[in-house]
């Protein structure tokens, strides 16, 4: 490369921007906040009633922090339209931002290499990379996180997630994120930006951010597992029509063995004397394939095997969540946000856990 197009580079890189956005993220969001600090680019928090210091801390590192209105519903497609808005009025000349979640800190050279392919190829309007979690040897559900942050393809994709790097002009052709949508919330803009703007949404082969989804509870992946089949009935809601038919597939899925499967075994139990339990042998037989999937892709066995629990249970959870938000349609109830997290994620450490520390899948789920 010349000393010019370096120069060149750099100055484009240079309108990159930084939405984050939290509540109650303690160090996990001191974590966030260092990682951009000093990049010399402008960073937004959006903060939604933090009982900590959050505010403090990222104001103490030179951030624009907008407090969000919580007489309003929030979600996080809420705050993040609010902190890309916010950056773009202080800062016109940013033409992409990058999006990364409080609980998330950017990984050396990410912003470079992101900033690197949209500027290669004007077809792109986002992109995203690896996703790590942080601490996957505490928890049986952060491995599966690890699992998750790390399946899917290279190249064109039809999703990303909350850590990802999008062109400022795309965000104003769509208006940004749907606020409504509490859950798959990128899925949904990922869509629109598609539709709006005929770009093209990439994944690199580059891990771009570390992740501590602090999961230590049973009840964690549950709440988790539930808001996820939230988000498959209500962008297949929105966009469940052909050419898209998004989440078709994952929510027919949800729906049969998270409902009809159990319900029908139960139900013809005694009619059939018992031979339609054998329905539910499906869960240990989907359990041990993936599992055995996913060790053949490399993972170890603690990872394969949560990733493959969790990819054979989660369709009940699930499907209470797609029904959950079927029934709020139906009341004309407007959709809230399903918590899983901790405050500060305290684990079984407890606080100490937090201050030391900082979708295409194997078939079975997303």
């Amino acid at each position: 490369m010349s000393p010019t197009s370096g120069r060149a580079t750099s100055q484009r890189a240079s309108q990159v921007g930084f939405v984050l956005i939290g509540r109650n993220e303690g160090e996990r969001l001191v974590r966030a906040l260092d990682s951009v600090r000093g990049s010399g680019r402008p960073v937004v928090y959006v903060d939604s009633a933090s009982t900590d210091d959050s505010c403090e801390q990222a104001r103490r590192r030179g951030a624009i922090v907008v407090d969000l209105d919580m007489s309003i519903p929030f979600s996080a497609a809420r705050a993040r339209n609010a902190g890309w808005r916010a950056l773009l009025e202080a800062h016109p000349d940013v033409d992409r931002v990058q999006f990364i979640d409080g609980d998330c800190e950017v990984l050396p050279g990410w912003v470079e290499a992101a900033s690197e392919t949209l500027d290669a190829d004007p077809s792109v309007v986002a992109v995203c990379g690896w996703r790590r979690e942080r601490y996957p040897e505490r928890s049986a559900f952060n491995r599966v996180c690890d699992v998750e942050w790390t399946s899917g393809p290279v190249g064109d994709v039809d999703c990303f997630g909350g850590d990802v790097m999008i062109r400022a002009s795309a965000l104003v052709a769509t208006g940004g994120y749907d606020p409504s949508v509490i859950a798959a919330e990128d899925d949904e803009l990922g869509v629109r930006l598609k539709r709006a703007t005929g770009g093209r949404l990439v994944r690199i082969d580059r891990d771009s951010t570390l992740h501590d989804a602090a999961m230590y509870r049973v009840g964690q992946w549950w709440q988790r597992a539930k808001r996820c089949g939230h988000g498959y009935a209500q962008v297949n809601h929105l966009h469940g029509a052909p050419p898209e038919r998004y989440f078709a597939t994952h929510l027919r899925r949800t729906l049969l063995w998270g409902v009809a499967a159990p319900a029908a075994a139960a139900a013809l139990s005694v009619p059939t004397l018992g031979a339609s339990l054998a329905l539910f042998a499906r869960y240990p037989a989907v359990a041990a394939r993936t599992a055995a999937r996913t060790r053949a892709d490399g993972y170890p066995w603690g990872h394969a095997v949560a990733w493959g629990v969790s990819c054979a249970m989660a369709p009940i959870p699930e499907a209470l969540g797609a029904l959950k938000f079927h029934v709020d349609r139906v009341l004309d109830r407007r959709p809230e946000i399903i918590e899983y997290k901790d405050i500060e994620g305290a684990g079984p450490h407890g606080r100490e856990s937090a201050r030391d520390t900082t979708r295409e899948n194997t078939g079975e789920r997303t």
